[in-house]
């Protein structure tokens, strides 16, 4: 009886899978092949998430909307991701999450009280509805570690430019051209071209500064506003900057170096200290045990 039942199941799920591969898998398929060459899984993938982002453009919250269009701005664009496309990711981690504590509560129900089976299933849930927001987050820190990390020399660079004679633009080209690459030159590269559009100076960068969202850019961009405004040389202004910059990356340096060893406490008495007690002590305890001591 249970073999006719997993065969029947087989059968069905076969015959359904067969079903969706005709009428929607291959049309997906094919989509994905047309948006990535090299990877057909990155296709899929966005085709799905495009798919159902459809949907999500009728009852998308603009609040909601307008947060993660910023956070995805912030972490660099993503491919194209956009808000509609995150929830959809939501949408699915909730899902597939559900179904995964649902599977696994089913292979542990005999350990587990039913109100206990309730709460881990609840706990799958909220986890699958915000690993998105959590991971878009990390996207987001990371770049801003990378700008912060690439601000001095690529400001060092544009201090010497401008020093040299080079007006604005010509100095940010430069930078463009021959700073390290990274989402720092991105953003620079961004703004040259708005400024080769016709955007003024200020705007470029309060454009610039509300894309990447990060305090020492923004601090970096109201001083060159303010030195345009005012008037006032922008080498001296911008040699200022790059020295404040150093030394907030000194004092940044000394706080993670102090905080180092407070970090390092944990895993010495949670890994290391243990292992030594065992090695000290093991013996002994093994021959009082034996009645050898």
């Amino acid at each position: 009886m249970t073999f006719l039942t997993i065969l029947l199941v087989m059968a069905g799920t076969f015959f359904l899978v067969y079903g969706l591969w005709e009428g929607v898998l291959r049309n997906i398929f094919f989509e994905a092949r047309e948006l990535e060459d090299k990877s057909t899984l990155k296709g899929v993938r966005k085709v799905i998430l495009r798919r159902i982002a459809v949907l999500n453009r009728k009852f998308i919250w603009p609040k909601y909307e307008n947060r993660i269009n910023r956070r995805i701005v912030s972490a660099g664009g993503l491919g194209g991701l956009n808000a509609e496309e995150f929830m959809a990711m939501q949408e699915l981690g909730l899902v597939g999450f559900t179904l995964f504590g649902a599977v696994l509560i089913n292979f542990m129900r005999g350990d587990l009280h039913m109100q206990t089976s309730y709460m881990w299933l609840l706990f799958f849930a909220v986890f699958g509805l915000f690993f998105p927001e959590i991971w878009l987050r990390d996207q987001v820190k990371k770049r801003h570690f990378r700008i912060t990390r690439e601000l001095p020399y690529n400001l060092d660079l544009l201090t010497l430019s401008v020093e040299a004679g080079l007006d604005f633009q010509a100095a940010v080209y430069t930078v463009v051209q021959k700073g390290k690459p990274g989402p720092l030159v991105d953003e620079l590269e961004l703004m040259l071209k708005q400024l080769r559009m016709g955007k003024t100076r200020q705007e470029a960068l309060r454009l610039m500064a509300e894309r990447v969202n990060l305090h020492p850019l923004t601090q970096f961009v109201n001083a060159l506003i303010q030195a345009d405004r005012m008037g006032t040389s922008l080498g001296k202004v911008l040699r200022i900057q790059s020295t404040q910059l150093r030394i907030e990356r000194t004092q940044r340096a000394e706080k993670l170096a102090n905080e180092a060893p407070v970090k390092m406490l944990f895993p010495l008495i949670a890994c290391i200290f243990p292992t030594v007690f065992i090695v000290l002590f093991g013996p002994i305890v093994f021959q009082f045990m034996t009645g050898e001591f």
